[in-house]
């Protein structure tokens, strides 16, 4: 277990001490601009969207901590410092190499749909709800899963406690953090929800109702509260008790105000689905590529089995020697053909046969490369058959889901490493900016509405909505081994786009020899099986769009997809650790100890 690492003899209590006090200089560094973005080093690395976050992570690493200490650390930061896209409100999906194993394992911290929902629960006379209606309610509160992965990934696989993880948050809620564009930004397109629900309007609105100013400083010290609660009782203090009947009675009654100007629809989460949830851990996805092992997270995550399909396609074009414009129209109908396949045979395998061993078969892509041709295909284009290539060799029935682009750009990704060569990739979430728009009174976290990523507008479909069953996601933290020790790791936000732009990132890294700064820096297109393929403005103007647009492709602009990042393992003791140096504000990568000058990135 990785908890034999810890051989420095540092005791828990000097740890905590340690931890606390020197985070203060990062706590107390909050106006600091957000970067370096990239940074060469040894002893460990860390990247996220966010400096203090980063700098929590390096500071436990450097005190003896390892790389899922490093990673929870900074899962509890950015749960204050990006309550929009995270926290403990919400839940996530973990890729772990252990190296004393020498084994990817994954970690399941999904949200689970209430005993009492059912397939018609989005419906109303008749029809399903529109997705803002849904996501606005209690409807679309999942039981959260992210306290219970933190403390199960510590138990089993780090080396501190919950209590000296969760330190630096609760320092930052305290003390606060300074406004920055992005926050305010996604303050502002949740402005006229929050304003519905006083303690959400209280958190992160002035008085006047407007969104607080960039520069201004947030605390939370309710959250705080609830963090130290956390810390010192274990889950048990999230799931059971005074909080989990505030979480309860938050979304079985909405706390808004009488002069809402919308309507907020109670869900049905009762204290017994709280005490009930459960964390899992699974077997990774996994596929082999260009003679590299790439481990992801499979059902109810399609980000594996997608990802791994969409490589198994493009294994047989000869990439590396191919025009860019061409490697790029091979991507977009690799991407294409296997989200016509998630979207049919992906969901909870606990409701669902997902046909995975079939979907990630290379006879099965074959079947699928063979319709690809140079031309961009009309979509959507239908899912094929994996069953003849799955072990199971059993059909299940299906039902085809249309083509959407409704999920919205939230979530976060945690990449981190340590001197032992463990490696995590963490994706965590609330699913839509401010998730279900209620902060929980007197507690301080927004709720997820993670439940519509069910597909709610079907009674029928493999994803359909159902008590018990977690909904499908779109994560996909994702490792690369290279002759069985770790190469690199990225993973990235973005909703269902979070799949194309590790398909790019990976496809840039491994075919087209961009470093993984270049990578991440390289404007993105996504293709989900749509009339449209989404692409970021830079893309506009390349060559490669003016010949896209003349094999067929539509091209609609967006203004960011993703904000990944990713650790590249150098060899020799050296990493390489990238953040996004623009998107959603530009994010922060640091090692423990930095290489000298002469490297070049």
């Amino acid at each position: 277990m990785l908890r034999s690492r810890l051989a420095h003899l540092v005791t828990a209590a000097s740890l905590l001490v340690a931890l606390t006090l020197a985070f203060g200089a990062a706590a107390g560094a909050a106006t600091a601009p957000v970067g370096p973005p990239t940074a060469t080093g040894r002893g460990g690395a860390a990247a996220t969207v966010e400096r203090l976050a980063t700098q929590a992570a390096i500071d436990t690493l450097r005190r003896g901590g390892n790389a899922v200490d490093a990673a929870v650390t900074a899962a509890g930061v950015l749960s204050v410092t990006e309550p929009f896209s995270s926290g403990i409100g919400g839940g996530g999906f973990l890729v772990l190499y252990d190296a004393s194993q020498r084994k990817v394992t994954t970690i399941d911290g999904r949200e689970v749909a209430p005993a009492a929902m059912s397939p018609a629960s989005f419906w109303e006379d008749g029809a399903p709800l529109s997705f803002s209606d849904a996501r606005h309610s209690g409807l679309s509160v999942g039981v959260p899963g992210t306290v219970a992965t933190w403390a199960r990934v510590l138990r089993e696989y780090g080396t501190i406690s919950l209590r000296e993880a969760l330190a630096p948050a609760i320092r930052v809620a305290r003390k606060g953090f300074v406004v920055d564009q992005t926050f305010f930004d996604q303050t502002a397109l949740n402005r006229d929800w929050f304003a519905d629900v006083p303690a959400a309007a209280a958190l992160y609105l002035d008085a006047d109702g407007t969104p607080r100013d960039v520069g201004t400083v947030v605390r939370n010290p309710d959250l705080a509260a609830t963090l130290a609660g956390i810390a010192r009782f274990g889950p048990r203090a999230f799931y059971r008790g005074p909080l989990a009947a505030a979480l309860i009675d938050t979304v079985r009654h909405p706390p808004v105000s009488p002069a809402a100007t919308h309507v907020w629809r109670p869900g049905v989460m009762t204290g017994k689905d709280l005490r009930a949830y459960a964390v899992r851990e699974r077997a990774p996805t996994h596929v082999s590529y260009r003679g590299l092992d790439v481990y992801g997270m499979g059902p109810p995550s399609s980000g594996g089995s997608t990802v791994g399909e969409a490589l198994n396609i493009l294994e047989s074009y000869a990439l590396p020697g191919m025009a860019r414009d061409a490697v790029l129209q091979r991507m977009l109908e690799a991407s294409r053909y296997s989200f016509a396949d998630r979207n049919a045979y992906v969901a909870d395998p606990s409701f669902f046969p997902v046909p995975l061993t079939g979907l990630l078969a290379e006879g099965y892509a074959a079947t699928r490369r063979a319709l690809i041709t140079e031309r961009a295909a009309t979509s959507p284009v239908a899912p094929g058959d994996p069953y003849p290539f799955d072990a199971a060799g059993q059909a299940a029935a299906k039902e085809t889901e249309p083509a959407k682009q409704t999920e919205l750009a939230s979530t976060t990704h945690i990449s981190t490493c340590d001197r032992w060569g463990n490696v995590v990739s963490y994706t965590f979430t609330i699913e839509a900016i401010g998730g279900a728009g209620m902060v929980v009174p007197g507690y301080g976290f927004l709720v997820n509405n993670e439940l519509t990523d069910f597909t709610f507008d079907s009674t029928t479909q493999p994803n359909r909505v159902e008590g018990g069953k977690r909904p499908r996601s779109s994560i996909c933290p994702t490792i690369v081994l290279r002759d069985g020790a770790p190469l690199l790791t990225v993973g990235a936000p973005g909703g269902a786009s979070i799949i194309s732009t590790v398909l790019q990132l990976l496809v840039d890294r491994l075919d087209q020899g961009m470093t993984l700064p270049q990578a991440i820096v390289d404007p993105r297109l996504s293709q989900l099986n749509t009339a449209t393929t989404q692409v970021e403005p830079a893309f506009l103007s390349t060559p490669e769009a003016a010949a896209l647009q003349k094999l067929g492709y539509v091209l609609a602009a967006t203004p960011e997809i993703g904000a990944a990042t990713g650790i590249e393992l150098l060899g020799h003791g050296e990493v390489l650790a990238v953040a996004e140096p623009v998107r959603r504000g530009g994010g922060s990568a640091m090692v423990v100890a930095a290489a000298a000058a002469r490297r070049a990135h």
